[in-house]
This record gives structure tokens, C-alpha cells and sequence, in this order.
């Protein structure tokens, strides 16, 4: 059987989250149309008896992004680091964006570094066809397998999950069939949480955002109790995430709620606090506290 790591690497917003939770089938990742919505490496599992029987391992990274603080320089440390330990890169560029001439540098960066790179051309879905292949054609010259993709539509998936196995190493599964994830249960809630945050809040906040979950526990009745806080770096962002009467804490909690019961599959007994810690992400001792650098390892 073939078996690997595949690094999903890309600027930010390439849509690197959004594939790998649907080639897995499952919610692994949080998607967001902002920029630090994955901020540590996160790996998703997919196995397969076709093509000769296949593990494959996804590491999602989080996007190339310039910004500046110590949050940043740790996501960006990540993706760069993850890249050189894989058997393969998967490198995604927004297609419907066009590509820039500063994709094809990333792109020369990370192939040159002696592991075999691949490229998907994202969101293939609302782009002309012939805009597609005008695109297509700025990879020429580069010697690299690259298939157009839309993810959300499933197109050429298929022929893009073929070129990742007969990319791949032969060898023994990496994690036994039943785990899909390195990430617990209790690290998916908190990024749930802010998975919502990221969608219904304006750009300035969710980037000074970081959930803690303070708790989380099946109890006998069958329901999970969550208790969590949400750390924001400035006064006035707990004032709009509270809102006017709790308003707004209230309606995102509630859409969190939900999606934190479908991805258990049990109710959920939600409790969430908003905090203030100013400066939180420019300082390598908070972003160590709030576990960017202690990944779960709970299977």
C-alpha cells in the first residue's frame, strides 16, 4: 500500500482547510474567509483500498501570511517547518484570484527543498473556462503536476487524490483505520468557537481572538458540558463581541452550539465568558499559554 504526509501549503485563503475536509469526508479543520483561520498545524487521516490501498496524512498549515507579532511568526515558522518533514507538498493557489507572480516564487521556494511538490489550482468552480486555462498557463516551464480543482464542487478530486497516492511511499499506515485526526474532541469545540467568531464578526477582531476551553466533559445524562473563554486583545472588541444586552454573545454562542452537538453527535450544555488580554498574540509566553505550541495528542 501506498502511505505519506501530505503538507497543504498556500497562501492564506487558498482553501487548503476546505479541501481536506472534503477528500476526509469530515470536519477537521475550521474555514473561515479570513486570513489566520488555521494557525497550527492540524493533520487529517484518509484511508483507502483502492488504487492498491492508501493512508494518506494531511497536515493542514496555516496560510502564508505577512503580519506581524509573535502569533504570526509561529504560524509562519509552522508551515515551514512542516514542509521540509512530509513525503509530499501539496501546494494550493486561488486560481480565481489569479496567479501571482509571488505564488510561483513560494512555489519554487518549497519544490526546491528536495520534496516532491504537486499543485491544485483552487476554485476552478467560478472562474471562465477559458480564464482557467489562461491561468493554467502560468505554470508552464515548471516541470510540476498541476490539476485545476474545485473543492466545494468535487471537481477533478478524483484525479487529484490518484496523483497524491502514486506520489506517496510504499509503507505500513502511519495511525490505525479508526483515527482521524491528532486533534481531541476538546481542541475541535474550542476552534468551533471560533470558527463562528470568524464568521459573524468584523475583520479586526477575529485576528486578536483565542478561545480557552476551560472545560469539557460528558456528563451521565449524555450531555457534553462545555465552559470556555473568549480572549480578546482590546476593550472595545468585548464590548461588540457581548453586544448590546449580550446579544451578540448570545447568537454566536447558539450557532456554535449547534455545530459542537453535530460534530459529537450529542447535546451540548454551552457556557462561554469574554475576556480581555491586551497584547495576547505579540508575546511568545501567551500564545504558549493558550496551546499553539503544545499541540493535542489525544486520539
Amino acid at each position: 500500500m501506498r502511505s505519506g504526509e501530505v503538507a497543504v501549503i498556500g497562501r492564506a485563503n487558498a482553501g487548503k482547510s476546505t479541501l481536506i475536509n472534503v477528500l476526509v469526508g469530515e470536519k477537521v479543520s475550521i474555514v473561515s474567509p479570513k486570513p489566520q483561520t488555521t494557525r497550527d498545524r492540524i493533520l487529517a487521516v484518509l484511508n483507502g483500498n483502492d488504487h492498491g490501498g492508501y493512508q494518506i496524512v494531511f497536515v493542514d498549515t496555516p496560510g502564508i501570511y505577512k503580519a506581524q507579532g509573535a502569533l504570526n511568526s509561529f504560524m509562519q515558522k509552522t508551515t515551514s517547518s512542516v514542509a521540509k518533514d512530509v513525503d509530499l507538498i501539496l501546494f494550493l493557489i486561488d486560481g480565481h484570484e489569479g496567479v501571482k507572480t509571488e505564488d510561483i516564487e513560494l512555489l519554487k521556494k518549497y519544490s526546491s527543498q528536495g520534496v516532491k511538490t504537486i499543485v491544485a489550482m483552487t476554485k476552478i468552480d467560478i472562474m471562465p473556462e477559458a480564464e482557467v486555462i489562461m491561468e493554467l498557463n502560468k505554470f508552464s516551464g515548471l516541470n510540476l503536476d498541476v490539476i485545476p480543482i474545485s473543492a466545494r464542487k468535487g471537481k477533478n478530486l478524483k484525479e487529484l487524490k490518484k496523483v497524491i497516492i502514486n506520489s506517496l511511499p510504499d509503507g505500513e499506515p502511519i495511525f490505525p483505520d479508526d483515527v482521524l485526526s491528532d486533534r481531541s474532541d476538546r481542541f475541535m469545540v474550542g476552534e468551533i468557537m471560533r470558527e463562528k467568531i470568524l464568521l459573524k464578526f468584523d475583520k479586526e477582531i477575529p485576528h486578536g481572538v483565542v478561545v480557552k476551553v476551560n472545560e469539557f466533559k460528558l456528563n451521565d445524562n449524555g450531555v457534553y458540558e462545555v465552559n470556555l473563554d473568549i480572549i480578546c486583545s482590546k476593550p472595545q472588541h468585548k464590548a461588540i463581541l457581548i453586544g448590546k444586552g449580550g446579544s451578540a454573545i448570545k447568537a454566536v454562542s447558539s450557532y456554535a452550539r449547534q455545530d459542537m452537538e453535530k460534530f459529537l453527535g450529542k447535546k451540548v450544555f454551552l457556557t462561554t465568558y469574554v475576556l480581555v488580554k491586551e497584547g495576547w498574540k505579540d508575546t511568545e509566553a501567551s500564545i504558549k499559554e493558550y496551546g499553539y505550541y503544545n499541540p493535542d495528542k489525544e486520539f
